[in-house]
Parts: C-alpha cells; sequence; structure tokens
C-alpha cells in the first residue's frame, strides 16, 4: 500500500493594491534605485494602507482566492494554520479571525511564528497532520504586513520589506507526491542580528521603547547575508543529496524572497539554471512568510504533476531549511 503524504492541491493569493516603488523610496530615505536593485533586486513593493485593514483581511483574501478558484466550501476546511509575524494582536490567533470571516465552522486554527520560515515550517506541521489520517483538508496561509513594523527613516530595513498573503491547500495523497522530505533548522543566536528588540515580555511596551523606536525591525545585514547564504545553500544541497536528486532532476527551486544574491547562491551551490530559479522579489519585495505562497501562486502554470520543487527559506531567530515536494497535479490555464 502507497504511503499516504500530504500535496498541495491549491494555491491563492492577495496582493496590496497601493505600490511603493524605489523612486518614492528615493524621496523618503538616502539611497537610490540603482543601489537598492543591484543589492537586493528590488523594483517595488506593495503596502496595505486601507484603515483598518492589516494581516488577518489580507490573510482572509488569499483563502477566499483558494476558496473561489477551487469551489470548495469552507466548511469542507478542518485546520488553518497561519504563518506570520505580524499578527493584528497580540495573544489573539490570527487563525481564528480567518476561520470566522471565512465560516469555516467546522476548522480549529492557531498561528505559527518562525518569521520568513514559517510557511517552510507550517508545511512541515500540515504535512504531519495530514499523513497522520487525522485531518484531510488543511488550509495553510502565509501571511505579513510588514509595513507595520517597518521604519520607513531606515534605509537599512525599508527598502526590503513588503506586504501581502498567499494560501496553499494540502490534502492527502496515495500516488507518491506531495510532501517528500524535509531539512530544518534553528539557531538563537540569531535574535541579536535580525528582530525587535521591545513588545514582547522580555521588554514590554512603554514610552521609553517607543521613543527609541524599539518596536521596528532591525537588521545586522552583512551578519544576516553571510548567514543565510550559507545556511539556505547548504539545506538545499542537503535536500538534494538525501533524496539523491541531481540538478537535472530539479524541476525548479522556490525560495524564500529576501534577496537576489541570497538566492542565486543557493541556485548556485545547488547547480541549478537560471530557467528554474523561480523569482517575483522585483515585484513584491520580501514579503515573510508570504513570499514563498505567492510564488506558488504565480508560477503555478509552469508546475506539471511529478515535478521535483525544492523549496528554501532563511528567517530571523535564526530559522532555516528546505524542503522538497513532487507536485501534484497539472494546473489548468
Amino acid at each position: 500500500m502507497a504511503k499516504t503524504r500530504a500535496a498541495i492541491t491549491a494555491v491563492g493569493a492577495y496582493l496590496p493594491s497601493s505600490v511603493l516603488d524605489n523612486k518614492t523610496l528615493e524621496q523618503m530615505v538616502d539611497t537610490n534605485d540603482e543601489w537598492i536593485v543591484s543589492r537586493t533586486g528590488i523594483q517595488e513593493r506593495r503596502i496595505l494602507k486601507e484603515p483598518g485593514r492589516a494581516t488577518a483581511y489580507m490573510a482572509i483574501q488569499a483563502a477566499q482566492n483558494l476558496l473561489e478558484k477551487t469551489r470548495l466550501s469552507a466548511e469542507d476546511i478542518e485546520l488553518i494554520i497561519v504563518a506570520t509575524a505580524t499578527a493584528d494582536m497580540p495573544v489573539v490567533a490570527t487563525a481564528a479571525q480567518v476561520i470566522t470571516a471565512l465560516g469555516a465552522k467546522n476548522a480549529f486554527g492557531y498561528d505559527l511564528q518562525a518569521a520568513c520560515s514559517g510557511f517552510l515550517y507550517g508545511l512541515s506541521t500540515a504535512s504531519a497532520y495530514i499523513e497522520s489520517g487525522r485531518y484531510q483538508k488543511v488550509l495553510l496561509i502565509g501571511a505579513d504586513m510588514m509595513s507595520s513594523i517597518v521604519d520607513y527613516e531606515d534605509r537599512t530595513t525599508c527598502i526590503l520589506f513588503g506586504d501581502g498573503a498567499g494560501a496553499v491547500l494540502l490534502e492527502p495523497n496515495s500516488e507518491g507526491n506531495g510532501y517528500i522530505d524535509e531539512y530544518l533548522r534553528s539557531d538563537g543566536v540569531g535574535k541579536l542580528h535580525l528582530g525587535i528588540a521591545a513588545g514582547g515580555s522580555l521588554l514590554p511596551a512603554s514610552t521609553d521603547t517607543v521613543a527609541e523606536k524599539k518596536h521596528y525591525i532591525y537588521q545586522d545585514g552583512q551578519v544576516v547575508f553571510k548567514f543565510a547564504v550559507t545556511h539556505m545553500a547548504d539545506a538545499a544541497e542537503q535536500i538534494m543529496l538525501r533524496n539523491q536528486l541531481t540538478n537535472s532532476e530539479v524541476s525548479y527551486l522556490v525560495s524564500h524572497q529576501a534577496n537576489k544574491r541570497i538566492i542565486d547562491a543557493t541556485a548556485k551551490r545547488m547547480g541549478i539554471v537560471e530557467e528554474k530559479v523561480l523569482m517575483n522579489i522585483e515585484r513584491y519585495g520580501n514579503t515573510t512568510a508570504a513570499t514563498i505562497p505567492l510564488l506558488l501562486n504565480d508560477f503555478e502554470h509552469l508546475f506539471k504533476k511529478g515535478d521535483n520543487i525544492v523549496v528554501s527559506a532563511f528567517g530571523a531567530g535564526f530559522t532555516w531549511g528546505a524542503a522538497l515536494l513532487k507536485w501534484a497535479y497539472n494546473s489548468k490555464d
């Protein structure tokens, strides 16, 4: 009897309509389009500006997009996991808001926080639920409103991030397709180099923390870059070695969209040709937990049943890893 695996069977996405391009950023901070593109590959990013809307709103829109495309009833969903670093409110689960808005009355849900690796870790978690046989339909969403934690006077971070959400549906598969393998790691040294200093139990919000801008994201760019290049590339290479995949057998690299140079370095280590390296960083920037599902949505039309897709990510914490997916369906144009 074939092993039951968790397979992605549908994708969805949402992006805010407001575009923040590099030329506009030139008017806000001491930077320029040429420098941003050469160092990061980013040309523009989407920003959610409507009052009263935040991460949960984008997650709901991405989920609704998926349901509309599949004509699936929200009542068929049994579990919703939202990977996010920018929940609407502390304590309150974003997933609970998604469940209520969708009318997914037969589902429970919770948030998963692993920064830019959140969606990748979420794939591991959702797949385990499916493979256990306990649930048949799990909705995994990656959503982040990074503009809510970015200081637009800090040129080292404000050029990088954007807002967005992506969603995937996972279901059982007995044809050998789906979530095949994973290599996931974490290292707490990352809190020194990438994160938000205040707002947690270690340093609760106060007038001083607000005045000192300690609720905005900070990044030691050089340290993060070196760590990401080494470890994300290593994780992707490990996935290939463990599954005896040659570079010609990898159909696509779906990598977290943090920096084009990091993605290029990962592809080089894997020996993957440019045509197999999927990117949309030039249009969206780094949307944290949303980058991978947004890639899957944008390039779904390329995927064929049985394609070997290597997914890789690196995030604050530090968190990083890679996974092997064998695509489960032929996309319909």
